[in-house]
């Protein structure tokens, strides 16, 4: 099984990081993993994406043209990463930041997550990449959310480890929309196998 996404946002938002415990989490599991970041000169505010592919086989070339999955966490993201994710693919988008309306794709499945608010709620809303990673887990199934959470202790200097318990915190709120979600619309979880909605889905 083949995995692969474009994590997008702007610097400063945990883009970097959310890949690193995507990766490190693969890695938990026994796939094999390729890593890619992109960012601009720009410490905070400036564009920064990364391409991840986790797969049980071969990894094979780390670029990726027209991901499966995209996790686009801001509206400029959404503009320029949206277009490129395949038909029949998933975009998980943070309605916080990015407006899913302006968004014209009928051919993949659009969910709309107001990420920063979820992280506000926790304390913080640098959690939001979190709340993505938690949400990506829950609805692809590509990794276990407990082995995000084992990752963070491998992808956080030690001594930011004490914050891993609200990390592991916002992991669980992404996964938590996705399968109230779920439930809502009878849309299946852990899997590729969705409903194409005429419009976004807001969870």
């Amino acid at each position: 099984m083949r995995h692969d996404l474009f994590i997008a946002g702007f610097g400063g938002q945990g883009v970097l990081l959310a890949g690193t415990v995507l990766s490190y989490a693969a890695i938990i599991e026994g796939k094999n993993v390729s890593y890619l970041p992109s960012y601009g000169p720009e410490k905070r505010g400036g564009a920064a994406m990364c391409t991840v592919v986790m797969t049980d086989g071969d990894v094979g070339s780390p670029v990726v043209g027209n991901p499966s999955v995209g996790i686009l966490l801001n509206q400029l993201s959404l503009d320029k990463y949206g277009p490129k994710i395949k038909p029949g693919g998933i975009c998980i988008v943070n309605s916080s930041l990015a407006d899913t309306s302006r968004f014209d794709r009928h051919d993949i499945e659009v969910l709309a997550i107001p990420m920063n608010e979820i992280a506000m709620d926790l304390g913080d809303t640098r959690l939001s990449n979190m709340v993505a990673l938690g949400a990506y887990a829950a609805k692809t199934g590509a990794v276990q959310k407990s082995s995000l959470e084992k990752a963070l202790t491998d992808a956080l200097p030690e001594r930011n480890h004490k914050f891993i318990p609200i990390n592991i915190q916002a992991i669980e709120a992404g996964a938590d929309m996705i399968h109230r979600a779920s439930t809502a619309t009878g849309q299946t979880v852990g899997g590729m196998d969705f409903h194409k909605p005429e419009k976004p889905l807001t969870v």
